[in-house]
Formats: C-alpha cells, structure tokens, sequence
C-alpha cells in the first residue's frame, strides 16, 4: 500500500478549482471550489471571472486537501495538473501554481490531459480500468468517444461532436425555459415528472449516412427552441416537465446508441461514462439498459467525481508515477485545444503554441 504513488492533482480547466490527492488508486481528499454562483448572473462561464477565482482559491483549496488527506506536501511522489484542453486563463492559474508546488518540494511535474483524466477517475471508484476501456466522455465542453488501451499513452477518439456539446444544449435549452444556470441538473430534476415521449424531438446524426460515431446537437437544440416559442407565441403554457423529459431522452437516446454500437464495433465489453453530463440520472438509467442487453459492463463514476475535480487529475497523475512515464518539462504550457491523443504533456512538447509566450515569462527560466 505505502510504495504507490502518491499524487496531488489540480484541475482549473473551467469554474471549479479542484485539488485532489490519490494514493494508487485510493482517493484521499477531493477538495473542490467552485465558482459557478459567479457565472450565474451571466448565464454561461465568463472566462476571466474563473480565473480570478482560480486564483483566489488555489492556495487555500490545496491546503484544505493536503490536511482531508492527513499527509504533508513533502511526502508526495508528484504534482499533476491539468495542461489542456480548457479555458486558455483558467489552465494557466492551475499549471503556474503546479509548476510552483513541484519546483519548491522538489517533485516531478506531470501535465496531463482533461479528458484522459475523466476516464482514469473511474479507478477511484471501480479499481483499475480494464484495457481496452471504450468511454464516452459528456460535458459542457465536450461529447466524445475515446477508445484507450494505455491511460497514460494510448486514447483514441472514434468520435466528437461536431457543434454543440450535450453540456451546452442542456444550458441553453434550460436557458430557454428559464430554469438559470448550469441547466444539467435542473432539467433532470423536471425530467422525472415528464414524459419522455410526449414530443418526438429529431435524433441528430442517426441517419444511414451519417458518421457513426460523430455527434450533433445543435439541430435538436433549434428544433426544442423553436417548439417552445411557437408555444409561447400562440399565448399557450409550455409544458416544462415534458419538453424536458422529451429534449433529455433526444440525447441520451443519441449517446448510449453511438457508444453501445462503438463497443460492439470494436469489440469492446466494457463501457466507461464520464463527464458532467454522466451525473444525469437518465443518461445513467438508459445506459445500464441497453449495455446489459448487449452484454457490456458498465461503469460509471458517483456523480461527484464525474464533475471536473482534482480527484480525477491526482488519479492520472499516480498512474504516470506507477508507469514510470516522463514528467513534463519546466517549460510545460497551458494548451485550450490540447488533442486527446496527447494524454500527458512531457518534457520540451513543440505542439500547439497556444499561450507558450505568456507563461514561460511568468514563471523561472
């Protein structure tokens, strides 16, 4: 127990500054603030609000899970920290202070990538994910299927959305329907006393022709829009409970299709669901349906460690330790568009040349 690794992880891809510490695949303390009451008022994530609270929160959020864990910053055997992708500002407040933990203690620093971190939480919960592992990555940033064979070396994207993330319809419809900010968990609350087939909302991407593993959800979230003000227009009640049911099932009926149909394809027999979106009571319902009818097993992290935390990038971060993958330069960068192939950052990366120039001046030489 005691020779694996121990790591702290920090994530501020977006408005949570997450700070988690992960002994193996143990979860020790997940120490979150977040700054979402801020957004409220302006309806979506103002990116320099989050960083400003990234950096208010920073110190105060790794000392709170260095002292949930009961350990000292000395004992631990790494840093990792979110590289990429995310909000350029918000990345940086997370990997400056990363840089400035390791070079203080003297530990290696490990830039890691959002969306393999959504997987590998998944060992927190489940102990270790089985390889090949197919995961279908749902948030409000991105809707993805991943296939990996390697955590620390190895994801491939079999599809992507191609507009709007599942995440950002659910925001804009409950935007719509005047439910507020963040519209996932609201929506599923009214979704439970509607009927999911009360309206039949379009299935985006689902035709004979259409990429197989690919999303769209931008046509369903017009076509809702549209339902909706032809309501309000003829001066009738909207019908929140069922538009809701109805707008939810359009997409998880899209989500659990693609990522059952992705495992049968690549003979896959284990599913993994991440992201925020997979804290949505019926993406989970439904997709426990049809993995059981198709003989996949399914894991799905609690609801708490689906959201961005420092958990998930702690537990990346222990796996690169126990793998014995290079930690990342000093020169290691803040990347918006980091590719998911890309599952960690490690020394002297030439890749993107996002916002290289702004933080290699921040920081040592």
């Amino acid at each position: 127990m005691a020779d694996e690794p121990l790591v702290l992880g920090i994530e501020t891809s977006c408005d949570e500054t997450g700070v988690g510490i992960v002994r193996g695949t143990t979860l020790l303390a997940d120490a979150v603030a977040s700054s979402v009451d801020e957004h409220a008022r302006f309806g979506g994530v103002v990116p320099e609000v989050a960083s400003r609270a990234h950096l208010e929160a920073m110190v105060p959020t790794i000392q709170r899970a260095l002292k949930d864990a009961g350990v000292s910053a000395k004992d631990l055997d790494g840093i990792s920290v979110t590289a990429g992708p995310g909000l350029a500002g918000a990345l940086l407040v997370g990997v400056s202070a990363a840089k400035a933990y390791a070079y203080a203690l003297d530990k290696p620093l490990y830039g890691v990538n959002h969306l393999a971190s959504h997987i590998c939480v998944d060992q927190l919960e489940h102990g270790r994910l089985p390889e090949p592992t197919m995961a279908l990555l749902v948030s409000g940033g991105h809707s993805s299927l991943l296939l990996s064979t390697d955590i620390t070396s190895d994801v491939r994207p079999l599809g992507a959305t191609i507009d709007d993330a599942a995440g950002e319809a659910f925001d804009k419809i409950a935007r719509v329907l005047n439910l507020g900010f963040p519209g996932g968990p609201v929506i599923d609350r009214y979704a439970r006393e509607g009927d999911p087939a009360a309206i039949a909302f379009p299935r985006g991407l689902t035709g004979p022709r259409d990429p197989a593993y690919d999303f769209s959800f931008s046509g369903l979230k017009t076509a809702v829009a549209r339902w909706i003000e032809a309501r309000r227009a003829a001066g009738e009640d909207v019908p929140v409970r069922d538009v809701s049911a109805s707008f939810q099932e359009a997409v998880v009926d899209v989500l659990t299709r693609k990522a059952v149909r992705a495992c049968k394809d690549e003979g896959v027999d284990h599913l993994m669901i991440g992201g925020g979106v997979a804290a949505n009571s019926r993406l989970r319902a439904l997709a426990q349906e049809r993995c059981e009818r198709a003989g996949i097993r399914l894991r799905v992290p609690r609801p708490k460690l689906c959201t961005d935390n420092g958990a998930m990038v702690a537990a990346l971060g222990a796996e690169m330790v126990a793998r014995n993958r290079a930690a990342s330069s000093w020169d290691l960068s803040a990347d918006s568009s980091l590719p998911v192939t890309e599952t960690h950052v490690p020394g002297h990366h030439h890749g993107h040349d996002h916002v290289h120039e702004v933080s290699k001046e921040n920081l040592y030489p």
